[in-house]
C-alpha cells in the first residue's frame, strides 16, 4: 500500500505540472471520442517505474500501454489518469487510479484526486480511508431517493438503448443522477457514502479495479449486470449497498426484457 501511495501521489505531480497547461500537441485521439495525452503517458510512466523499484517481479497491466507479465502473482492494473477528457478541457473531476491483484484476487486499491488532496485507500481485510478516515458506502437500501451516479457509453453506442432505458428506470426513482466523467473517482465516492450507487456499460478494468477494493472494503457490493462477480471483465458495473445494486440490477433485467 505505501508504494502504491507513492506512486499515486508521484504521478497526481506529473499531472499538476499539465493542468490547464496541454497543447493541441500533446493531446492524441485513441478511437472516436477517446483520447490520451502527454500527462496520461509520462503519469503511467512514473507510475510503473515507482511499482517495479519495489516490486520488480510483478506484473503490469496499463491504459496507457504497459504491459508486463507477473512472475509474483501479482499483477498492478493502472489507470494513470482517469478522467483524460476532463482534464484535457480544464473540468476539475479525474483522478489516478491503482489496484492490486494477487492470483486472479482484488487486493488492494488506491484512487488520488491531487486537486482536492483526497487519497482514497484500501486493502482486503483492512478496511477503507479517505485520508486515514474510515470510509462506510451509504445506509440507502433502494433506489427510491437515491442520490447516483454514472457514465454514458460513448465506446459502446449499441448498448445505448439499453442504457437510456436503464437510465430511465433509475431516473423516476433517484433523487439524482449525477455524469462526472470519472468511473474511479466516482466508485470512490460511493466508498465514501457521497453516492449511494453507481452504473456504468463497458468500463475497462483499470476503471474497476482500485474502485472496487474500495467498496467491497467500505461494506458495499460491486456487481456486473448478471449479478455475479465478472465485472472485470465485462466492464458493466454496479456498486453499491447491496439494496442499491439489487435496484439497479432489476432496472437492467427489466430493459433487457424490454
Amino acid at each position: 500500500m505505501a508504494t502504491a501511495i507513492d506512486a499515486a501521489r508521484r504521478a497526481g505531480d506529473v499531472l499538476l505540472s499539465h493542468w490547464r497547461q496541454l497543447s493541441a500537441g500533446d493531446v492524441e485521439e485513441k478511437a472516436q471520442n477517446d483520447f490520451v495525452s502527454l500527462a496520461d503517458r509520462q503519469s503511467e510512466k512514473a507510475i510503473v517505474e515507482t511499482l517495479l523499484a519495489r516490486f520488480p517481479d510483478d506484473g503490469i497491466l496499463g491504459e496507457e500501454g504497459a504491459r508486463r507479465a507477473s512472475a509474483s502473482g501479482r499483477e498492478w492494473i493502472i489507470d494513470p489518469l482517469d478522467g483524460t477528457s476532463n482534464f484535457i478541457a480544464g473540468f476539475p473531476f479525474w483522478c489516478v487510479s491503482i489496484g492490486a491483484r494477487r492470483n486472479g484476487e482484488l487486493v488492494a486499491g488506491v484512487v488520488w484526486d491531487p486537486l482536492r488532496q483526497e487519497l482514497y485507500a484500501a486493502e482486503s481485510g483492512g478496511g477503507a480511508f479517505r485520508n486515514d478516515r474510515p470510509l462506510h458506502v451509504s445506509a440507502g437500501e433502494s433506489v427510491s431517493g437515491a442520490f447516483l451516479a454514472t457514465g454514458f457509453p460513448f465506446r459502446a453506442h449499441e448498448e445505448l438503448d439499453d442504457y437510456l432505458a436503464i437510465f430511465r428506470s433509475l431516473f423516476l426513482d433517484a433523487k439524482a443522477i449525477r455524469r462526472a466523467g470519472s468511473a474511479a473517482l466516482d466508485l470512490a465516492n460511493v466508498a465514501a457514502g457521497v453516492f449511494d450507487g453507481f452504473f456504468e456499460y463497458r468500463l475497462s478494468a483499470w476503471d474497476i479495479a482500485a474502485g472496487a477494493v474500495l467498496i467491497h472494503e467500505a461494506g458495499g457490493t460491486v456487481r456486473d449486470f448478471d449479478g455475479g462477480p465478472g465485472y472485470l471483465e465485462s466492464g458493466n458495473v454496479a456498486a453499491g449497498s447491496a439494496g442499491i445494486v439489487e435496484g439497479i440490477l432489476r432496472a437492467v433485467r427489466a430493459a433487457r426484457e424490454r
